[in-house]
Formats: C-alpha cells, sequence, structure tokens
C-alpha cells in the first residue's frame, strides 16, 4: 500500500515536475503553424490525462505502484472529487467507458442517479408550483452514483483495494492543498454555498474567502473516504470481492447512508434511506457507430452521448476537408447537424428502463442520409425538428411521444464536471466524466459527511409523456458523456470534456480534428471551437435560444459575418474559453501514447 506520509511528497514533486516542463515548453512557443499554447505529453507504458495535475499524479501513482487503468482511474477521481470539488466529488453521478483489453469488450457503466420515491410530477404541482429548482437545494439533488462506479471499476476489472487507491484522496482532505486562482474564484463567485451553514464550514473556513495559495482542507470528506477503507478490511478474511462490497455498502446501506438520508429529511429533502439501499448503478453495452472507419461508442442510457454519433453520422456525408477548417461552409454544417441531432436527442433519448430508444433507426446510415436533406447550406434553421428514425428500422408505427421547444425562461446550457482518462500498459482504456451538474452541486454539505450531492434532479421534464419525464427511480437524461473509440478492432483513443449541453460539441470537434484534418491530440484540443443553444437546454425549465451559436474569438472576423449573413444568431466568446477537453490517442503501429490536455483550464497530462 501507498504509505500515507509519503503521498505529499510524492505529489508534490511530481506535480512540480509537470509544471516545470510544461511552463518551459509553452515560453518557447512561437507563432510557427501546428504550434501548441502545451505539449503532446508522449509516452510508451501509460498514459493520464485529467481536469487536475493532483489528480493526474494520483494515477500515476497507482500505475507506478502496479495497478492497472481501473484502479488508476478511481484513485484518480477521488482526487479529482478533492481538488476539482467545484466540479465533481464523492455526491457526484458519472458515466464511463472503459475498454477491457483481456475481453477486447468495450462497456459503459452508467452511475447516474434515481429519482426518490417520493419525487414525482404531482408533489411538485402542489408543493413547488410545478417547477424544479435550478441547481440549489436538496430538492435539485441527485443519488451520488460514483462511489458504486468505483465498485464496479475495482471489483470487475480492477486488482487493487479501496485502501490502496483512496489514499492520495485522503491525503488531500486531510492535510490539504494549496488552491488556485480559478479554484479561488470559484469560491469567491458562488452565492448559493452563503446559505448553508455546513457548506461554509468547509469553504469558507471562519468566516472569509480563501485566497488563490491557501490550504483547503476537508477532514469530514476523509473521515468519509476512510469509512469505506474501515469496511473494507473489517470484511478482509471474506476475500477481496466481499470486502470491496463492504466499502461500497457502507456507503449505500450503512451508517453513511442512514446519515445522509436523515440530513435529507431534516432539510426538506426528498431523499430516505431506501433510496440509497436499492441505488445500483449499472453495466450497459454502449452504443457505436463508424465514422470514417473509426468504430465511436457512447454511454446508451440515461445520457446525451449517442447525440453525438447522430450528428457525426449527418455530418460523414460532406468532405469536411474540402469545406477547410473553421471555414463559414464547415461551421455551419457542423452546427446544423448539431441542431438534428439535438433534436433527436429531446425526443428519443433517456432512461432505457423506462422508455423504448429506436438505436436501429437513429444510428442508420439510411436515417442519416435522409435527415441530412433537412440542412440548407445557405439558411440557419430556427426549428426543433425531431425525426422518424423508427421507419428506418422496420417500424411502420412511428413513437407517439410529445416534444415541445420552451422559448421562455432563462436555462442555462452550461454545466460544471470533471473528466479523467487513463491508459494503461496492456492498453486498457478508462474514460471517466464524474460531475456535480452545477458548481457546487445543490450547494450543500450533507450534515457532516463532507460532501455535496450532485444537482442533477433538475434535469427531469415535468410534461408527462415526455423522453426525460419524472418518475421515481428514472434516471434523469444526462448530460454526462465522453468517447472512446477503435480502429481496426484495436484501442484508438478516449476523449472527453466538461461542459454541460456543450459536451458532446467539443468532444465531436476533437475527434473531428482528429480523423478529418490530421491534428495530434494537443491541436485538436486548442483549435478555435464553436457552440450552441439552438435547442431545448437540459435543466428546467430547459429553454431554447433558436438560432443561437457562439465562436471563440480566434474565429476569423469574416467567417463571423459570413455565419451571421447566414442567419446564426451569432455571439463571439473571448479567444480561450469554450472547452475544457482532455484525451488520450494510441498509435497501433509504435506503441505511443500521445495525451493532451487544454490550456482553457487546469488539465494536465502525463505520459511515461
Amino acid at each position: 500500500m501507498i504509505k500515507a506520509r509519503n503521498v505529499q511528497r510524492v505529489i508534490g514533486a511530481s506535480i512540480a515536475l509537470m509544471v516545470l516542463l510544461l511552463a518551459s515548453d509553452s515560453l518557447c512557443q512561437s507563432d510557427e503553424p501546428g504550434q501548441t499554447m502545451r505539449p503532446v505529453i508522449r509516452g510508451t507504458h501509460a498514459a493520464i490525462s485529467s481536469m487536475k495535475p493532483q489528480a493526474t499524479d494520483a494515477g500515476r501513482q497507482i500505475l507506478q505502484a502496479g495497478g492497472n487503468a481501473f484502479d488508476a482511474a478511481v484513485a484518480g477521481q477521488a482526487a479529482l472529487g478533492i481538488t476539482d470539488f467545484p466540479m465533481n466529488g464523492m455526491g457526484s453521478d458519472a458515466v464511463v467507458l472503459v475498454y477491457n483489453a483481456r475481453e477486447k469488450k468495450v462497456y459503459s457503466v452508467n452511475a447516474e442517479p434515481r429519482a426518490p420515491k417520493l419525487a414525482t410530477i404531482e408533489w411538485y404541482e402542489k408543493n413547488n408550483g410545478g417547477k424544479l429548482p435550478d441547481s440549489d437545494g436538496l430538492l435539485a439533488g441527485g443519488l451520488p452514483g460514483v462511489v458504486d462506479a468505483w465498485y464496479i471499476l475495482l471489483d470487475r476489472w480492477g486488482t487493487m483495494s479501496f485502501a490502496q487507491v483512496l489514499q492520495p484522496a485522503m491525503d488531500l482532505a486531510e492535510n490539504g492543498f494549496p488552491l488556485s486562482e480559478a479554484a479561488a474564484s470559484q469560491i469567491a463567485d458562488e452565492n448559493k454555498i452563503l446559505k448553508y451553514p455546513t457548506t461554509v464550514k468547509i469553504y469558507l473556513p471562519d468566516g472569509h474567502v480563501p485566497e488563490a495559495g491557501d490550504i483547503l482542507r476537508n477532514p469530514d470528506l476523509a473521515r468519509t473516504l476512510r469509512k469505506l477503507v474501515e469496511a473494507e478490511k473489517a470484511n478482509a478474511s471474506k476475500g477481496r470481492h466481499e470486502a470491496l462490497k463492504a466499502a461500497r455498502d457502507r456507503f449505500y446501506k450503512g451508517d453513511i447512508a442512514r446519515e445522509l438520508a436523515a440530513f435529507s429529511e431534516v432539510n426538506g429533502g426528498l431523499f430516505r434511506y431506501n433510496d440509497f439501499a436499492e441505488y445500483t448503478a449499472e453495466v450497459e453495452t454502449p452504443v457505436s457507430i463508424s465514422y470514417r472507419g473509426y468504430q465511436v461508442y457512447k454511454n446508451p442510457s440515461a445520457s446525451q452521448g449517442p447525440a453525438e454519433l447522430i450528428a457525426l453520422n449527418l455530418i460523414e456525408g460532406y468532405d469536411l476537408k474540402a469545406l477547410g477548417h473553421n471555414s463559414a461552409d464547415f461551421l455551419h454544417v457542423s452546427v446544423e447537424a448539431l441542431k438534428l441531432a439535438m433534436a433527436d436527442r429531446e425526443k428519443f433519448l433517456g432512461d432505457m428502463n423506462f422508455i423504448k430508444i429506436p438505436y436501429d433507426g437513429l444510428l442508420s446510415k439510411d436515417y442519416a442520409r435522409e435527415r441530412r436533406k433537412l440542412i440548407d447550406s445557405s439558411k440557419a434553421s430556427l426549428e426543433l425538428r425531431p425525426g422518424s428514425p423508427e421507419k428506418f428500422a422496420g417500424n411502420s408505427s412511428l413513437l407517439d411521444r410529445p416534444v415541445h421547444a420552451v422559448l421562455d425562461g432563462d436555462a442555462s446550457h452550461n454545466g460544471d464536471t470533471s473528466y479523467i482518462a487513463v491508459v494503461d500498459k496492456d492498453r486498457n482504456m478508462v474514460s471517466f466524466e464524474p460531475s456535480l451538474h452545477s458548481e457546487f452541486g445543490t450547494g450543500v454539505v450533507m450534515g457532516n459527511t463532507g460532501l455535496i450531492f450532485n444537482c442533477r434532479g433538475d434535469y427531469y421534464s415535468l410534461v408527462r409523456g415526455e423522453a426525460n419525464a419524472l418518475e421515481p427511480g428514472k434516471r434523469p437524461r444526462s448530460t454526462l458523456q465522453s468517447t472512446l473509440v477503435m480502429k481496426d478492432g484495436e484501442p484508438y483513443a478516449i476523449l472527453g470534456s466538461p461542459g454541460g449541453d456543450d459536451q458532446v460539441m467539443r468532444t465531436m470537434q476533437t475527434l473531428i480534428n482528429v480523423v478529418d484534418f490530421g491534428m495530434n491530440i494537443q491541436q485538436a484540443i486548442e483549435a478555435p471551437r464553436w457552440s450552441s443553444r439552438s435547442f431545448p437546454a437540459s435543466p428546467f425549465p430547459h429553454t431554447m435560444y433558436p438560432g443561437d451559436m457562439s465562436v471563440e474569438a480566434r474565429i476569423p472576423e469574416a467567417t463571423q459575418k459570413a455565419l451571421a449573413a447566414r442567419g446564426h444568431e451569432l455571439r463571439v466568446a473571448p479567444a480561450w474559453s469554450i472547452g475544457s477537453n482532455a484525451g488520450i490517442i494510441i498509435d497501433a503501429k509504435t506503441g505511443v501514447l500521445s495525451a493532451g490536455a487544454d490550456p482553457r483550464v487546469d488539465a494536465y497530462a502525463w505520459a511515461w
């Protein structure tokens, strides 16, 4: 086991080395074509990229101690939950894509929350004015799924114990870590946490807003993590599986669950003990398409991820290289394809345990050819236009499912999520997307546990019959998604990005930059980006902004004018503001791993 007294020294030395190397490289960058703000980090043994350097280093420790990608992903995400605390944590939901090299098989892990038994449309109509709260308070909360995701990764594919993989996170929580400028600003700028004394106690110690360089500690969360390790050790004589399960069950069925449920009931939440005790994450078969010979995988249920596959099928009908990277024609086609895909997201995607998703039609090339005819090369579309994929799956009857566009309200399309990607020496791959959904999630630290619940409960629809309509036990259709790519039957890439509804746009652009334009992973991440809100937002009240499109200011002004002339309601974002991406690419011929991380945020990659 990694000794606790050595962890702080190892983390500090490793992070210092990473910062020195990356800083020295970026200082000598030039304006030469293809130059990047940060280097591609290459190696032949293993690679990690995540939203925080401490998380990347925690995963590295585990790999170098003999663990595999699944062990490292748990260690890295647990540390990520401490250091990227506004975006994810022990109270997160999550989706995971994994490639198991021994089986040569891709799996999806669905750790999205389930609605509490007390959460019904009728309850909200009677008690909350027919509205879902927006990313604030326990009524917006979602059951944590990330702990069950840890258990699944370790139990099914991992080799290490909770005691080993949680050690770096426990050390970071107990002894603390220095805040970056961004993290200090996130605390200072988030007003909702001021309403909750349990949250103020941790994030504004002594009632003061911390500054960059101050040490942030969360000893309550360290104690909660140690309870998992205690349960594991107490059951070690029963074997590894039972020991891991005992740790998992202490969270969902033991004293931790009872404390969380009691706090919820006293403070107006709808969560009760049975909601925790009956919760399980699910291992699923992912959905995929072939895009220009690359097999692209997504999580199938309660995720917006398949919308990217729908969009890629549409885009595949265009010669993007001939259009020109980030030309007006290229950007117009991309955003119009995205709008059609997101309209299908709205009508067809959701929790597969509650609704039928006609994937045979949605992901067919014939359906894409039919839908592609709706893209007007000279005009931006302003309507929500879901299709009829059932006809392309040999089904003559259409799904009678309502869908509507909400044009009032001010629902945000943004979201606050984190990400970690790991590839090991055997070429196991883990693409792990954990989230609190909105910054600081519900805003409420749950009693003395040190953790905050995700606020995914504000994603449901309160319109009966819609794909994402609220029902007890149902998972919301989450924005969480990442990408796993195979090429000729071999592992090729994992990609991910925080960003709410924008996530599929970010991973799609990264993939297209690599596949269609031959960029390396870092160039693909750093390239100027676009986004759109011309479809219903995931959070309540699901506002759509017809024709909306934004581009980073690095897109030439002439291109901006050409897009506006086609009817796009164009917004120009700061030059380095649309993105927080990470990814790893594997060269099957040389065995070289290339890891990239986004300079727009605190993301860091490492390989060796």
